[in-house]
């Protein structure tokens, strides 16, 4: 079992937060919201779906919630896509030089994977007990975009501490969604709430620290 982290006061210090951002349409569609061809498994035609809703709020909210020094913390898939996306296409952008430059976790059960992205570091195994303990002994947010597999463990692991869902007034009627059936119950703050120009409610919620550790 991971040990908590103490400061050089012998104080417990704590532990780092985990911060998912995400794009979801009104019926809960999180799936490809970038590009037509990020994840078009099960047959999704419907990729690239959050584009008209951008705007320059958004960047202000991501901004704040990334603020203090950040780390990235993804599913492998979500981490490859995001190499495929900036390192790959865009590798002048100063998007990929800030993804580039932040240490990168990536969870995944194959012991054997070796992420080809640098200043990234691979947690093998059961994403709770190896979340948890990188938890306890990292020293700046963990930002999650997508890894909606990973994010679903971490939540029923109660590990989760906020989800910005920036929420686009469409329905797809298709699509895997963030919170699927036999999610685990659970209670949230609304601690912000901001409107765009384009119609996106972009809702930052806490999770009710009194609902963690639930058993699965």
């Amino acid at each position: 079992m991971a040990t908590a982290r103490y400061s050089r006061h012998g104080a417990k210090a704590e532990m780092a937060r985990i911060v998912a951002i995400e794009h979801l349409t009104l019926d809960g569609v999180f799936q490809a919201p970038a590009r037509a061809d990020e994840d078009t498994r099960n047959g999704f035609a419907q990729g690239g779906w959050s584009n008209p809703g951008s705007d320059p709020k958004m960047q202000e909210v991501i901004g704040r919630a990334m603020g203090g020094g950040w780390s990235l913390l993804a599913g492998r898939t979500t981490y490859e896509d995001l190499y495929e996306g900036w390192v790959v296409r865009q590798p002048t952008s100063p998007m990929t030089r800030a993804l580039t430059g932040a240490q990168k976790f990536v969870a995944s059960h194959d012991a054997g994977y070796e992420p080809r992205w640098e200043n990234s570091a691979l947690l093998a195994g059961d994403a709770g007990e190896t979340v948890r303990a990188l938890k306890q002994g990292h020293d700046k947010a963990l930002i999650v975009f997508g890894s909606g597999k990973l994010l679903r463990a971490l939540m029923r692991h109660g590990l989760v501490d906020e989800l910005v869902l920036m929420v686009h007034p469409l329905v797809l009627g298709a699509g895997s969604r963030l919170f699927e059936t036999g999610q685990t119950p659970s209670m949230l703050k609304l601690s912000s709430q901001v409107s765009t120009a384009t119609g996106v409610a972009i809702l930052t919620y806490a999770f009710d620290r009194k609902d963690r550790e639930r058993p699965e």
